[in-house]
């Protein structure tokens, strides 16, 4: 595929960008440290929570499209969440963003680049497309990137 076409770059920028909402990277700027793993009132999961979700979920996704012999090996639900509420370190914390954002990035580039059909079924799924998994990373994370600003909002974690 010699140039990718403009669908595909669209498609492609959805991964990252802030147009119906704020970016993941402008949900999480700023939280302090202590806020990272408390969890508001009435909600079950932390912004750390959330974050590792994403996280796990969208290197599954990846994954999936990337590599025709992938086997998922996450049991659903609970290998898609973090044991603790709160992250291990800030490290761990800053592991975990670096992580998404190079995932994101990689998973862009493969939807503008891979030579493949992204209208056609993925091998070894149960009749997923390319680009079915692809939105569906998109709507996951803008999904809990709003999960993210509303605890912040709970948490009055959540600037002007």
């Amino acid at each position: 595929m010699s140039e990718p076409s403009s669908w595909r770059r669209i498609v492609a920028s959805a991964l990252e960008w802030e147009q119906a909402h704020v970016s993941l990277d402008r949900a999480v700027e700023g939280l302090p440290a202590d806020l990272r793993g408390r969890r508001a009132a009435g909600v079950p999961y932390s912004v750390w929570e959330l974050l590792e979700h994403i996280r796990r979920a969208q290197v599954d996704l990846l994954m999936f499209c990337r590599d025709s012999d992938y086997e998922h090996t996450l049991a659903w639900p609970a290998d898609y969440w973090p044991e603790s509420p709160e992250p291990a370190s800030d490290e761990a914390w800053e592991e975990c963003l670096a992580a998404i954002r190079r995932d994101r990035e990689e998973l862009r580039r493969w939807t503008v680049e891979a030579e493949v059909d992204l209208t056609k079924e993925i091998p070894g799924g149960t009749g997923q497309t390319f680009l079915r998994t692809v939105l569906v990373a998109v709507d996951h994370t803008a999904y809990h990137v709003g999960q993210i600003v509303l605890v912040r909002r709970l948490l009055d974690a959540w600037g002007p």
